[in-house]
């Protein structure tokens, strides 16, 4: 008896140990480590991450551009300046010589097309309305005696050949009335025929005055220039080598200022280079935008022809470095997320991103340090609640 009970006692002490045991090994495990990765990715992420409305981006300044494949190598960096295109242009002369006694419109001011700018009393104006006049009223002596010699010709009264004479003489008449029309019209001639009107072709502003009230001028003697800034093109000097690659309908990147791109095509090249530069240029038009003829500019071509690459080209802007990394944010529906990046080759301001980035995202550019430092002061608040 005794030893039975002995045994029953050793049973039970053995299974309360294990029982113990177990219990302890329960509370001291480490978390799975799947669980603790899950929870770790997404801190990582909010951290690098910035939430930011679409008008707090305006505000801020931050220019977004979208990334395509393509290396440094199939860019073609080029100078331009934005030029009025041959129909958004024209230099208004008087069409006869005279002085100039009224002025109607002054440097800056908006003009409708076919609008007077001034006026220049002419004695050459009153030679052409007189021409007119001259010619009008022998045109319709001519018609009237055409008529008559038709009616007698019916009547059988007179012979055919006066009938015919009268429709020579009366086309010749018309023939001379419609030429004085279309000289004193080409002159500008006044109503009152005194002068020539200086009439605008184009709509658009006056950029250039150099007319004086009273002053004598001769029929080629510039008085206004207007310029039509919704017609213009870009006009990119490159160099030879580089105009063997571009062709026409090449798209084109136009850096306007900011940061701000805006989307052209290659309309043109010319064949022949400058005699003073030796560079060809390529005629732009741009898709877009708003630009003032005499600006300057940079566009980037992108040719055709130019080898694929993998590589991704952005401005140095969009790359920051942020605790010893190289860094882009790129846009995301709530805002932006800092990316690491890794950097290959530089030219001219423009940096080429070998990895961290694919075709189709759009980083910040300009201004992209104001995220930057945003994403400092974030992680520096977050120090702080810790």
């Amino acid at each position: 008896m005794t030893a039975n009970r002995n045994l029953l006692l050793g049973v039970a002490v053995t299974a309360l140990i294990a029982g113990l045991g177990g219990y302890g090994l329960a509370r001291w495990s480490p978390p799975e480590p799947m669980v603790e990765a899950a929870k770790a990715e997404p801190a990582e992420h909010a951290a690098d991450a910035l939430t930011l409305s679409t008008d707090a981006i305006r505000g801020a300044g931050i220019v977004v551009e979208p990334v395509a494949a393509g290396g440094l190598s199939g860019e073609i960096l080029a100078q331009a300046i934005v030029a009025a295109s041959p129909t958004g242009q024209a230099v208004l002369t008087a069409r006869a010589a005279g002085a100039v006694t009224q002025i109607y419109k002054r440097l800056g001011d908006p003009v409708r097309a076919g609008e007077a700018l001034a006026l220049v009393e002419s004695r050459d104006a009153a030679q052409f309305a007189a021409d007119r006049s001259a010619a009008a009223a022998r045109a319709a002596q001519a018609a009237r005696n055409l008529a008559r010699e038709k009616s007698l010709y019916d009547q059988r009264v007179s012979p055919r050949a006066d009938y015919e004479n009268a429709q020579a003489e009366a086309a010749t008449a018309q023939a001379e009335a419609t030429r004085a029309a279309n000289a004193a019209s080409a002159a500008g001639v006044a109503a009152n025929g005194r002068g020539v009107i200086v009439a605008s072709p184009i709509a658009g502003r006056v950029t250039a005055a150099p007319a004086v009230l009273g002053a004598f001028v001769q029929p080629e003697t510039e008085l206004f220039r207007v310029a039509d800034s919704r017609r213009i093109q870009i006009e990119a000097a490159i160099g030879n080598v580089d105009a063997q690659r571009v062709a026409a309908g090449d798209r084109a990147v136009i850096e306007a200022g900011d940061g701000v791109t805006v989307a052209g095509k290659v309309r043109a090249v010319t064949p022949t280079l400058d005699a003073e530069t030796r560079q060809a240029t390529a005629v732009i038009e741009p898709i877009g935008g708003s630009f003032r003829p005499g600006q300057s500019l940079r566009v980037r071509i992108l040719p055709r022809t130019a080898a694929i690459s993998e590589g991704i080209v952005v401005p140095e802007d969009a790359v920051q470095s942020i605790d010893g990394r190289d860094m882009a944010f790129v846009r995301t529906p709530t805002g932006f997320v800092a990316t690491p990046v890794t950097i290959g080759a530089r030219s001219g301001s423009r940096v080429e991103i070998t990895s961290g980035l694919k075709p189709g995202q759009s980083v910040a550019t300009h201004n992209a340090f104001r995220l930057k430092a945003e994403l400092a002061k974030g992680s520096g608040d977050e120090a702080e609640g810790h």
